[in-house]
């Protein structure tokens, strides 16, 4: 009878291989994605709420940093914004926090802060830090972004989920949001008047000759602001598809978007007129100028589809027929700042990068630092100090020496932003 067991134990084996599933014990995988769900608010709630200044709260995740004098403001996306005293970049002193639901952009002008508030547009009077005050609401101007119809918006909550659906977190998700690692930040110091604040490259509301231009993915908005605490909303104008940031400078306006870089001319501040295009591949998109030359970082990522990582330089000596006049390649570059002949370029989680661009020929020669323990994601090269903001918080250096930044302070969040 041996036999006919060695046989019976070698079907056994053949069956077991054909249905392996019936052999073993099943295994199942969990996965996890960060994603949005969609979240009901009523206008009518959230107008009827106090906006006032509170005590300073801790640095949870901060996105847009900006500068106006001696303060600067650090907008927590979809919460507020922070009020730090950094008269001294060594030291700076966290003051107080103005609670600002659907918050993610802020300007200043003469002491007035604009920033929005789901669909409305707010001015608060900061003339005094430590009593700050909502003086204006312009009702509505940013209704489209939200599906804002019938008083109620949708907006979205981040969150963390598991499933043992591999797909869930992609397409086939029928109640999540694909997580937006592009951030929108704040324009470069050089470009702002004394009388206006400063943010990093990667603007969506910026000031110039009394207005105010804000823009979304698909349009362009304009208000009058010459009476700085009674912004006057003039217009919207369709621009294109992907608006990502928007730069200033001597009477232009520059737009970054995925597909390509916009040249408006705002010489009529209340009517910007279309110059040019130069298009790009599909990509992440800031930009900033000077007199001859617009230095544009393009990335891949989450929301950046599968773009290019370079450096690239536009010649708008003609602002009608800018030309690509060479491009280099980057790792992961997020936003830039210029100050002068130099260029600094935050490379997401690999650091930060400094450059001397007077030859732009050249660049990928004369690159002066990589810092590669900072990691960054925006930053702004201000009077005092280049602030520069990453996962790990919000960092300053003395770059009085351009090739040598000296780390003056730093300020720790709670929790990193992800690249």
């Amino acid at each position: 009878m041996k036999p006919l067991i060695r046989k019976n134990q070698f079907l056994l084996i053949i069956v077991c291989a054909l249905f392996f599933g019936a052999c073993q014990d099943e295994v199942t995988s969990t996965y996890t994605y960060r994603t949005m769900y969609p979240v009901y608010l009523e206008m009518s709630d959230i107008r009827a709420r106090v906006y006032s200044t509170v005590e300073a709260q801790p640095l949870e995740s901060p996105g847009k940093i900006y500068i106006y004098g001696d303060y600067l403001l650090v907008n927590e996306p979809t919460k507020g914004i922070h009020i730090l005293d950094n008269s001294n970049p060594k030291n700076p002193v966290n003051l107080s926090f103005i609670p600002i639901p659907g918050s993610m952009d802020l300007a200043v002008n003469n002491g007035f802060l604009y920033a929005d508030n789901y669909v409305d547009l707010l001015v608060f009077n900061i003339q005094n830090p430590n009593n700050i005050q909502l003086v204006e609401r312009v009702e509505d101007v940013f209704a489209q972004l939200y599906g804002h119809d019938t008083g109620q918006i949708i907006t979205f909550k981040d969150t963390v989920i598991t499933s043992e659906d591999p797909y869930y977190g992609g397409w086939g998700c029928p109640n999540c949001m694909a997580f937006n690692d592009a951030l929108s930040f704040s324009s470069n110091y050089s470009a702002a008047s004394q009388s206006y604040g400063t943010g990093g490259s990667m603007a969506r509301f910026t000031l110039m000759n009394g207005h105010l231009y804000t823009i979304d993915n698909l349009s362009l908005r304009v208000f009058d602001v010459r009476k700085a605490q009674e912004p006057n909303y003039l217009k919207e104008m369709e621009v294109g598809w992907g608006i990502e940031t928007i730069f200033p400078f001597q009477g232009k306006l520059f737009l970054g978007s995925n597909r390509g870089m916009y040249i408006y001319d705002a010489s009529t501040p209340s009517t910007p007129e279309l110059l040019s295009v130069f298009e790009h591949i599909l990509s992440c998109d800031p930009v900033v100028v000077n007199e001859k030359f617009a230095f544009v970082t393009l990335r891949n990522g989450n929301v950046c589809w599968n773009g290019a990582n370079e450096l690239q330089v536009i010649n708008i000596e003609n602002p009608s027929t800018p030309y690509l006049m060479k491009s280099y390649e980057m790792l992961n570059p997020h936003g830039l700042g210029l100050a002068g002949d130099y260029l600094y370029v935050t490379e997401g989680e690999h650091g930060l990068k400094s450059f001397n661009v007077s030859d732009v020929l050249k660049i990928d020669e004369n690159q002066l630092e990589f810092l590669t323990n900072q990691k960054s994601v925006d930053l702004i090269p201000g009077p005092k100090s280049l602030i520069v903001i990453g996962p790990d918080g919000i960092c300053q250096y003395d770059y009085s020496q351009p090739d040598a930044l000296e780390k003056l302070s730093c300020i720790q969040v709670e929790q990193p932003i992800a690249f």
